[in-house]
């Protein structure tokens, strides 16, 4: 693609980044068949190759963003499954992050969104807030069909009504102590992002990443002092808060790595890995902080990545389950870790499917299935139907937005891939199991 910037434009570090991107994008248009937004609406501008354009207008001219590029712009989940289809190579996350980012510096938001947008970057990073914010929610929840009447604002309060839980899980005990040991001589020593929503909502999966590490050897630091990734702050375009919270999480690794040094650092939410790998690029303009944000995303992994470099034991045995396993999109677009969570599944006994139209989003994308949730609901029926053709026991995944956002949508058990690896290599059965054999029993009688 022709550009235009004038040489004092591309001085901008960020700018100039664009220009490359930009660039790159030869109008081929492979993006839009895989595109969810395109695939709903049918409409260019909600296409990555049409975003591209108003990206490019609005860089370009230096102007700020109109109402025309942020709806778009909004209505982009950040899936990347384009980057996945571009045969030209286009970084469209780099260039949308951006285009999020001048979106805040330059366009008046209306009141109401101003309010929402703000409460969500204050109150989900943020694991104490999060949890009296859904304990409030819990009680509110009857008044969501009420709200749902009163425009666009009381739509997106109705969806995130709908999609808190009905029952605060007990919290988990990791990140209130020391290092994990091992029983046995530790193979390697790790950090795991404890994480700020997973926590909350599902704090199953770390217990369960706890137990099965440290049954096969691996030695957990401890977490004192990390928090949130920053991709929920960064996909609503504050980069400052978001480059924060990195900075954050920088500090207490770095600090690990030179004291007792780590292996890898292990994360569970397929989202925050897309962040965390990427904070080398996000902090490379940063002369503090440029080295060790490389580093860090270096010792980045996925749970299942990580168990892959390591001996597992024989598992309990083949297993009565068939399991749909659902890709995140920042699993396997933003991280390209697609078969081998399957591969791990099926190696350990479960009876593996793969889902129809399984590179299509489900709708959840940190904040979408707030901020756009009619998009979101299709989307999100659209996958659970594609989930039902594989006439699953279970469906896995490996990222807690995604997990949240089926599981509002179906009753089939939603689990993070690692509480079925820990089930399969000696761990306790998920709760969620059970009481689906419980209730299927119950409906048989």
């Amino acid at each position: 693609m022709q550009t235009n910037f004038s040489l004092a434009q591309l001085a901008d570090p960020a700018t100039a980044e664009a220009e490359k991107i930009l660039r790159a994008c030869v109008h081929c248009g492979f993006c839009t068949a895989t595109c969810p937004t395109f695939v709903l609406l049918g409409d260019e501008l909600d296409s990555p190759r049409g975003r591209i354009y108003l990206i490019k207008e609005m860089l370009e001219k230096d102007r700020p963003a109109d109402a025309e590029t942020v709806l778009h712009i909004d209505r982009c989940l950040s899936c990347l499954a384009c980057m996945t289809t571009c045969p030209s190579g286009v970084h469209y996350m780099h260039l949308v992050d951006e285009a999020r980012a001048r979106i805040e510096k330059t366009y008046r938001r209306p009141l109401s969104e101003r309010t929402l947008r703000g409460l969500l970057g204050f109150v989900l990073p943020y694991p104490r807030r999060f949890g009296l914010a859904l304990r409030a929610g819990a009680l509110a929840a009857p008044l969501a069909p009420v709200l749902a009447r009163f425009g666009q604002t009381g739509q997106r309060l109705a969806a995130m009504l709908r999609l808190a839980p009905k029952r605060i899980p007990r919290a988990s005990s990791f990140g209130k102590r020391g290092a994990i040991k091992p029983q046995a001589e530790p193979v390697a020593r790790v950090a795991l992002l404890s994480g700020c929503a997973q926590k909350i909502l599902r704090p199953e999966t770390n217990d369960a990443t706890i137990r099965l590490l440290t049954r096969l050897g691996v030695e957990i630091a401890p977490a004192r002092g990390e928090g949130c990734c920053g991709a929920l702050v960064h996909h609503l375009g504050e980069e400052a808060q978001a480059l924060a919270q990195a900075r954050r999480n920088i500090d207490v690794w770095s600090a690990e790595i030179e004291t007792r040094g780590l292996d890898a650092i292990i994360i569970t939410a397929s989202g925050c890995g897309t962040m965390i790998k990427d904070y080398g690029f996000l902090l490379r303009n940063d002369p503090a902080y440029a080295a060790k944000a490389t580093r860090v995303s270096a010792l980045a992994k996925d749970v299942t990545e990580f168990l892959a470099t390591l001996e597992l034991p024989k598992p309990r045995g083949a297993l009565s389950f068939t399991v749909a396993y659902q890709s995140a999109c920042s699993m396997q677009h933003g991280q390209k870790i697609d078969a081998l969570p399957k591969e791990l599944l099926a190696q350990a006994g479960f009876r593996v499917r793969d889902v129809p139209e399984g590179h299509l989003c489900c709708g959840s994308a940190g904040t979408y299935n707030i901020l756009q949730p009619e998009l979101a609901v299709a989307l999100r029926d659209r996958k659970i139907a594609n989930i039902l053709k594989t006439s699953p026991d279970l469906v896995a995944t490996g990222n807690i937005g995604c997990m949240t956002q089926i599981a509002s949508g179906m009753d089939i058990p939603v689990l993070h891939t690692i509480e079925l690896l820990d089930f399969a290599y000696g761990g306790p059965q998920p709760a969620a199991i059970g009481q689906s054999r419980e209730r299927f029993e119950s409906e048989k009688k």
